[in-house]
């Protein structure tokens, strides 16, 4: 059942159709959430309107929503699934207010470090991330406590250049690989990372 003509159903989810400059994604096959438990603190930046905080919010009633552009259908998503979604209203950043460009969409928003931002949801035991290049700003020391990644890794002119720093502690860290799928084989996108830390004694 819709909550009203404003929405569509995508798979068991409601989205809304809002008109937006932008693309709003709802389909997520890219990211690989099957091992969401039930108590771990899941933690999306770079939601957009929900298409990934709203699937794991049905395995799991720890999750946090970070999206600076489209978070007006976000919101209205989360309330029309009725699903629980804290949503904070930023980007993963150094701390400074900063333009942030999705297609035709631009706001400026407050950003934050990932340290933060786990701070504010309670912790993070499970990180998906897709913010065009911005996971580039992670300082690695800041993924000690996490288990999962899910993570869309950028190249420029996208991004900045890769921080060999992260990539060489997920290298250490976490049993990983870099999924290059015929979506992302565009100019910008190295691929999706799948990152399981590793047991330690």
């Amino acid at each position: 059942m819709l909550p009203h003509p404003g929405f569509y159903k995508e798979e068991d989810i409601v989205f809304s159709v809002t008109s937006m400059p932008c693309r709003q994604i709802t389909s997520v096959t890219e990211y690989r959430f099957e091992d969401i438990r039930p108590d771990d603190r899941v933690l999306d930046i770079g939601a957009n309107v929900g298409g990934f905080c709203i699937r794991a919010a049905r395995k799991s009633g720890h999750v946090t929503a970070v999206e600076p552009v489209t978070t007006r259908p976000l919101l209205e998503n989360i309330h029309a699934n009725r699903v629980s979604v804290q949503v904070i209203e930023g980007a993963l950043g150094d701390g400074k207010p900063a333009a942030i460009s999705w297609d035709d969409c631009r706001v400026l928003s407050p950003t934050y470090p990932l340290q933060e931002l786990v701070t504010m949801s309670g912790g993070c035991d499970f990180l998906k991330c897709d913010c065009e290049g911005a996971e580039w700003l992670i300082n690695p020391r800041e993924l000690e406590d996490i288990r999962r990644i899910e993570m869309e890794i950028h190249l420029p002119p996208i991004s900045g250049p890769p921080d060999p720093a992260l990539l060489a502690y997920i290298s250490q860290w976490y049993d990983f690989e870099i999924e290059r799928k015929p979506c992302h084989d565009i100019l910008g996108v190295m691929g999706v990372l799948h990152a399981k830390r590793k047991q330690t004694r």
